[in-house]
């Protein structure tokens, strides 16, 4: 199994996450992001530690549990917070439009830190998918809830931890076992939000919860929150940070999808345009094989 293997996991770990927006703003009126964080993380962290376990997945070692532990604490505490509060301000749709700068800025990244080399090919990929990203949320600005650049903007900060996040992870995980590398991180990310939460009165929200909270809730752990992630590391295992994170660009379409039928989002014309220039993006910078450079430490 190779780049496309990465690629295709990474695909569905991307259009699950998407649908972890749609969910999120539909929660948002309910809860603050320190228990949508919790709901989301925790829950999550809950269901991939006993599968952990049952599989004795291979744990890393102890001089990199600071490491894998700062990077979950990074990636589910606080780049989630940010993901959260983002999506109090704009739509799922355009937030996630917004997050699909992850592949520009990983690519950055990855080359700031000389982890992952920049081809000609893959960055012409990479622009032509940020493109179709600015050309959608350009095209639709006057139907963007007011103030929602701010939402955008946070959604920014989110990209930019995440991509930290993905060239940085990849050492860790050719060390140890995929799975176990995102358990001790998404620990790390539960706690943190817990502890934080604490003080938010994340505990009385979810007390108030009704059935269809708790619904939502429950899928936002066991999708967006668990399996979504499971396949994010592992695809990490086969494939190119950069490649892995184009694959935030199909984010969009899941989100927007959804939240048809949960919030009366509409697709624009504009939108679809826009996602059509992302997956050729997508596909050309995934399309070729190349070796990528790691670092041992």
């Amino acid at each position: 199994m190779g780049e496309w293997f990465g690629v295709v996991i990474a695909v569905v770990s991307s259009s699950l996450g998407g649908t972890g927006a749609t969910v999120t703003r539909y929660l948002a009126a309910e809860a603050d992001p320190f228990t949508l964080g919790i709901l989301r993380f925790g829950l999550g962290f809950l269901i991939v530690l006993p599968i952990t376990l049952m599989l004795r997945s291979r744990w890393p070692e102890r001089g990199a549990w600071p490491g894998v532990v700062g990077l979950g604490v990074m990636f589910y505490g606080i780049a989630m917070l940010l993901y959260n509060l983002s999506l109090n301000y704009t739509t799922a749709a355009r937030a996630t439009l917004a997050l699909a700068t992850l592949p520009f800025l990983t690519m950055l990244v990855g080359a700031l830190l000389r982890i992952e080399p920049m081809t000609a090919r893959k960055t012409a990929g990479v622009f032509i998918a940020m493109a179709g990203v600015g050309f959608a949320l350009a095209a639709d600005v006057e139907l963007a809830p007011e103030g929602a650049w701010r939402g955008e903007v946070l959604m920014l900060g989110t990209s930019l931890l995440m991509s930290f996040y993905n060239v940085w992870s990849r050492p860790f995980i050719e060390r140890t076992d995929a799975l176990a590398f995102l358990t001790v991180g998404m620990g790390g990310g539960a706690v943190f939000l817990v502890i934080a939460g604490a003080f938010s009165g994340a505990a009385a929200e979810v007390a108030a919860f009704g059935p269809r909270e708790w619904i939502a809730g429950l899928y936002l752990g066991a999708g967006p929150g668990a399996m979504a992630f499971v396949l994010w590391v592992l695809a990490l295992k086969y494939a190119s940070p950069t490649r892995v994170a184009v694959t935030m660009t199909a984010n969009p379409l899941a989100a927007a999808l959804l939240a048809i039928v949960l919030l009366d989002e509409p697709i624009t014309l504009g939108f679809v345009s826009g996602l059509l220039v992302v997956f050729a993006g997508i596909w050309i910078a995934a399309s070729q094989p190349e070796i990528v450079q790691t670092t041992s430490e």
